[in-house]
């Protein structure tokens, strides 16, 4: 067996946002060791340059220099070594995200992927991480927040931390390591979290997807399953973690069963929610046993607030998504994902099922766990059916060629892109929720996606098979016994919209359509120029985009330009939609507008404000498709 890849790293800087980072070869390639960083991170399909962030290099052997060249960029060749190979590098962090690194004297994040270079050729080595606590007084509370594991790879029970093994050990919860905090099994921890020293990964890919919080966090432990979980909160907060420790039990209880429903056996050991609070912040991503999330602080559950609010609802179906991601695309991935080539990217025009289906089931869940009621539920599907409809892109891009194009275009956003784009997300949901309401609807309730969902996980998952494309298709109709090849073929590979009202109808739901402003069935319609502007209060109205077909495109103006006057009238930001809405729709109005430092004049004829609000209500009868909304909404 290969020797282990050895590295350490250090938050050696922590004012200067700056990681120090050895790695060691014992057996380097005797023809010169070439390493590579990689170039994205999985979860996050784009080109995101890490490499970029690496401040100095160098190699040594035996404690004297050797060459190492950059050859491209993110690639290092050195020269050959006698003996035991060292590369010393610091590592710029300073990316507040959930996608790189982040360091400075309250805390430190990074992922795997943005500090560890890896030796080509030793891909499958065991790794070996010695993490050490910043030198100073101020940081000797400092703890480490990890999934990452302290037992050496060949001394782990089968499966721990591995993304595809078909058996999964369960801990015994009254160990140290698999132990339960009060409040039956959701509270403030008793234990404690990992401290400062060696970790250990089988090979790199394990090392990578395991990332590292470290700082002086809020911690709390919670049981789902007999697996304990842990909530880690960075930044200022007045979270109630009892309530937050509840309420991520029943989510992750849920899902485990979803998969498992026989045996409610997760496939990890341990799972951290690794979570960065800040004043304004959303976002997040998977990893096999845990996941980065960053929020508004005011998302999370105060001990003054009964209720769900917006925006905890918000936070919680955010958990929920990259918790689902556990099963879905962690480990039931397209066969392009198996292994993940990190030097490029890997195309697959399927995200519009591993992301849009686990954004189906994120806030689904949170209604089948009763922690949203059924109307906030309708609520959240209706805000996504409004936001995809809205959009102009939805008819020149379907969900296939949005998963293919990630790489380019949905991460890449421009003021364009309402107009030519649809997200694999939003719209991929909404095929998951006409898919399970064909499902449950063609087989009279005996099959629905969670049977195809869970059939994918013994099929696909357990096994490390990836899934080929255009495999999801077929796999479906072999488990539901349904023709679906109309359904994907219009749904997914084409660019019609989804007959949700029917769909809707079959589990007593009405689909209905209502205009912006507009009250009251007697109430004008609004007038609209067709644009988004910029929402800064007491900002410039400047054009953030501009839609297809909208009285500003037809009069000429463009996104970027800055509208100063209506009819001679100076305007802001905020006035500008009131003025407008003083007009009735046919009027022509003078725009005056900056396009970059030249005032111009356009003639603008207002258009009506388009009815793309959706609005989604029950219906009281009849009785047995109540049943069906109940069956699909409750849990099972």
């Amino acid at each position: 067996m290969a020797s282990p890849v050895r590295y350490t790293i250090t938050p050696g800087n922590p004012a200067a946002h700056l990681f120090d980072v050895t790695l060691t070869i014992s057996d380097p390639d005797p023809e010169g060791q070439c390493f590579i960083l990689p170039a994205w991170i999985p979860g996050s399909y784009m080109i995101r340059e890490f490499a970029r962030h690496i401040v100095t290099l160098r190699a040594t052997s035996n404690g004297l220099p050797i060459d190492c060249q950059k050859i491209a960029k993110a690639r290092w060749q050195c020269a050959p070594a006698g003996a035991a190979l060292t590369l010393s590098y610091e590592v710029y962090a300073w990316d507040l995200s959930v996608r790189a690194a982040h360091l400075d004297e309250s805390h430190g994040f990074f992922n795997g992927t943005s500090v560890f270079l890896l030796p080509v050729g030793r891909e499958q080595s065991p790794c070996e991480v010695e993490i050490l606590r910043p030198v100073g007084k101020r940081f000797v509370d400092w703890q480490i927040a990890t999934a990452l594991s302290q037992t050496p790879a060949l001394a782990r029970p089968a499966g721990q931390n591995r993304p595809n093994t078909p058996a999964y050990p369960t801990p015994d919860p009254s160990s140290a390591s698999g132990g339960r905090a009060g409040d039956g099994g959701a509270g403030i921890s008793s234990i404690s979290p990992k401290q400062f020293g060696t970790f250990h990964a089988a090979n790199y890919d394990e090392l990578i997807d395991h990332p590292v919080e470290m700082g002086t966090f809020t911690h709390a432990t919670f049981d789902a399953c007999g697996v304990t979980h842990h909530i880690a909160i960075t930044g200022r907060h007045r979270a109630d973690m009892a309530r937050l420790c509840a309420d991520l039990k029943k989510i992750c209880e849920y899902q485990i069963r979803l998969f498992e429903p026989e045996t409610a056996k997760a496939p990890m050991l341990e799972y951290w929610f690794l979570i960065m609070a800040v004043g304004d912040g959303y976002g997040g991503l998977e990893h096999r046993a845990s996941t980065a999330l960053i929020c508004n602080r005011d998302d999370l559950p105060s001990a003054q607030e009964k209720k769900v609010s917006i925006g905890y609802r918000r936070f919680l179906g955010l958990a929920s998504h990259e918790y689902f991601h556990t099963w879905n695309v962690k480990r039931i991935k397209p066969a392009v994902f198996v292994p993940y080539d990190l030097t490029r990217e890997n195309y697959t025009r399927q995200l519009w099922f591993f992301e849009g289906f686990t954004s189906y089931y994120d806030d689904l869940v949170l209604a089948r766990t009763s922690l949203i009621e059924p109307l906030a539920y309708l609520e959240l599907i209706a805000e996504t059916i409004g936001r995809v409809t809205s959009q102009s892109g939805r008819t020149k891009q379907s969900v296939a060629e949005s998963s293919f194009d990630a790489w380019v275009k949905y991460y890449r956003q421009d003021e364009n892109s309402p107009n030519a784009i649809v997200s694999y997300y939003q719209k991929g949901a909404m095929v998951g929720l006409a898919l399970d309401l064909t499902i449950r609807h063609g087989t009279a309730g005996a099959k629905s996606l969670d049977d195809v969902m869970r059939a994918l996980w013994t099929d696909y998952g357990r096994k490390g098979i990836g899934v080929a494309e255009n495999a999801l298709e077929t796999f479906a109709e072999k488990i539901t016994g349904l023709d679906l090849k109309t359904f994907f073929m219009e749904a997914v590979y084409g660019t019609a919209d989804l007959d949700l009202a029917t769909l809707l109808n079959t589990v007593a739901i009405d689909v209905a359509w209502k205009i912006p402003g507009k009250t009251k069935d007697d109430d004008p319609v609004p007038a609209t120029i067709g644009a988004k502007i910029g929402a800064e209060p007491n900002s410039d109205a400047k054009l953030v985009q501009v839609f297809d077909g909208g009285a500003a495109q037809l009069a000429g103006l463009s996104a970027g330009d800055v509208v100063v006057a209506v009819d001679g009238l100076r305007v802001s930001a905020v006035s500008l939609e009131k003025r407008l809405r003083s007009y009735a729709v046919g009027a022509t109005v003078v725009l005056t507008a900056f396009r970059r430092d030249e005032l111009m004049a356009f003639q603008v004829t207002l258009q009506a404000h388009p009815a793309h609000l959706c609005l989604l209500t029950m219906q009281d009868t009849p009785i047995n498709a109540k049943a069906r909304r109940n069956a699909w909404l409750q849990a099972v």
